[in-house]
């Protein structure tokens, strides 16, 4: 019995691509660590690693974005708060699988949410001269606080481990009290947690949003992807949990990327509240001759980042919006195979010694789904990371997510199922190993 990858060879690529310590790489660095090693030997890895959607695109989406590019639409530019029926089929989702009514002026397609939580950060951190700082509450996708010290803004932040309940409540007050956050950002359910934030938690972060005039920036780039529920029937409760019901002063994310397989395309909805959309403000007025925060970010953020976004891509992610109101696309449905995947991937996980770190949310065990996370007493997430790779498995660490506790995320949507038994072997020589 022998590890699958020897050392001189990892630290041969480790070195080559100059990375002295695994915990650091990005997702993609340690995507392309593992394909070199994968390349060198012929031995196949398990990728936990990379947050891609594993299941099909949809095709009502690819069919609408055939026809468009049919039509002609790559030789217009299109309107850069984005095509009319993307606009109200995004206002009708919302209001089909959220219960919340947002105006279709309020539903802003950009390039990924990635683009979409740029353009907020932006726009946030431009309305109030004595706010300053973006809060982030940990962990998070590793990107977005990247994207804040891209900005050169100012970043605080707080693992939710130890602040679930009424102690989430204390600890937003202690920050938010001291008056200088723009905004703060979470995803519901969690990267990589897969924590979803209660009601009553939502309702503490809503009235202290309004309390202390922040905008909350809400991610849900997995819709619907709590599967403990019976979510996902257009128009029908339970709706996805949101902070939209407890504040106006609101972001939402909607991912095409996650919801609808349609990462290639590089389409979101950012979804503004339509009290925070027409609300006026004395500093936009003053620097940039717009009062307003919808009219900022359409005329001056997003102008000045893309002019708009990928023509046919709208026409594609409208059909999605209109199949799924209209119940002839079941998108919670099909997701629901991470839930299956990620079931398969804990119990092996848990048979060979390791535990899931974010594991309750509150007194009930998370959901399976697109992410969880893993530990094993005696190693730093970094540590853990480092071993496993030599075993064939890459992941991230948490460390990278802004968590606080020891462990590494694991990714469902890459695993197949030649996978599983793959993992248990290469497990199963790790306990072997590693514990002599």
């Amino acid at each position: 019995m022998s590890i699958p990858f020897q050392r001189e060879m990892v630290e041969e690529v480790l070195h080559n691509m100059r990375i002295t310590n695994i915990g650091d790489a990005t997702i993609r660095q340690t995507v392309a660590i593992s394909e070199e090693l994968e390349r060198r030997t012929g031995e196949k890895f398990i990728h936990l690693e990379m947050g891609s959607p594993g299941l099909p695109a949809s095709h009502i989406g690819i069919d609408a974005q055939k026809e468009a590019l049919d039509k002609g639409v790559p030789a217009a530019y299109p309107n850069i708060s984005g095509i009319t029926p993307l606009k109200e089929q995004a206002s009708r989702f919302v209001k089909a699988f959220l219960n919340i009514d947002i105006n279709p002026e309020g539903c802003i397609p950009t390039v990924g949410s990635m683009m979409g939580t740029f353009a907020s950060f932006i726009t946030c951190a431009h309305l109030s001269p004595e706010k300053d700082t973006i809060l982030f509450i940990n962990p998070g996708f590793s990107v977005q606080p990247l994207q804040a010290k891209v900005l050169g803004y100012k970043r605080e932040s707080f693992d939710v481990y130890d602040c679930r309940g009424e102690r989430l409540r204390d600890k937003l007050e202690s920050i938010l009290s001291q008056g200088h956050i723009a905004a703060m950002i979470y995803s519901n359910p969690n990267n990589p947690s897969w924590v979803c934030l209660t009601e009553e938690e939502l309702q503490y972060i809503g009235a202290l949003a309004t309390k202390y005039d922040t905008i909350v920036i809400e991610d849900l780039a997995y819709l619907d992807m709590d599967f403990r529920k019976d979510l996902g029937h257009p128009f029908q409760a339970p709706y996805q949990a949101t902070v939209a019901r407890y504040t106006s002063n609101y972001i939402l994310m909607l991912s095409a990327s996650k919801i609808f397989s349609y990462a290639g395309e590089r389409i979101a909805t950012v979804a503004i509240s339509n009290e925070l959309y027409n609300r006026v403000y004395p500093t936009l007025r003053d620097e940039f001759g717009i009062d307003t925060l919808g009219r900022f970010f359409v005329f001056v953020v997003v102008y000045t980042m893309s002019s708009g976004v990928t023509h046919s891509a709208q026409y594609a992610l409208a059909a999605m919006y209109k199949a799924a109101c209209d119940g002839e696309l079941h998108f919670a449905e099909d997701t629901r195979e991470y839930a299956r995947r990620a079931a398969r991937l804990k119990e092996i996980f848990l048979r060979h010694g390791f535990h899931i770190v974010y594991d309750k949310d509150l007194d009930e065990p998370v959901s399976d789904g697109f992410f969880f996370t893993i530990g094993r007493k005696g190693y730093t997430g970094d540590g853990l990371l480092d071993r496993l790779l030599y075993y064939g498995v890459s992941a991230i660490s948490l460390r990278t997510t802004g968590s606080e506790q020891q462990g590494i995320r694991v990714c469902t949507s890459m695993v197949k199922d030649e996978h599983f038994a793959l993992l248990d072997e290469r497990l199963r020589i790790f306990n072997q190993l590693e514990n002599k």
